[in-house]
């Protein structure tokens, strides 16, 4: 079973987030090389949010402790769903 990470944006300037996003490519970039990471992003609407496919719980809860845009501060609210997919 897959799970799925949606993260909400706190009011917070898109210049923060540039300032932060170096910190979080590093940690991203540390689970992709795990193959653990499926898909992650930005929605198409600045300020609505991102999220993120991931292969499991664990290694989903791993990444959203890590992650300095949630460290930070930059993220409302983290909604981690665990998802029956159709994917082959």
């Amino acid at each position: 079973m897959k799970t799925v990470v949606f993260y909400e944006h706190a009011d917070a300037p898109m210049e923060k987030f540039m300032e932060v996003f170096p910190r979080h490519q590093v940690v991203e970039d540390q689970f992709l090389k795990t193959g653990k990471i499926l898909g992650t992003g930005a929605f198409s609407i600045p300020g609505e949010g991102a999220m993120a496919i991931f292969s499991d719980r664990v290694t989903a809860e791993e990444f959203v402790k890590q992650d300095p845009f949630v460290l930070e501060g930059l993220i409302a609210k983290v909604t981690i769903k665990d998802w029956n997919d159709e994917i082959l």
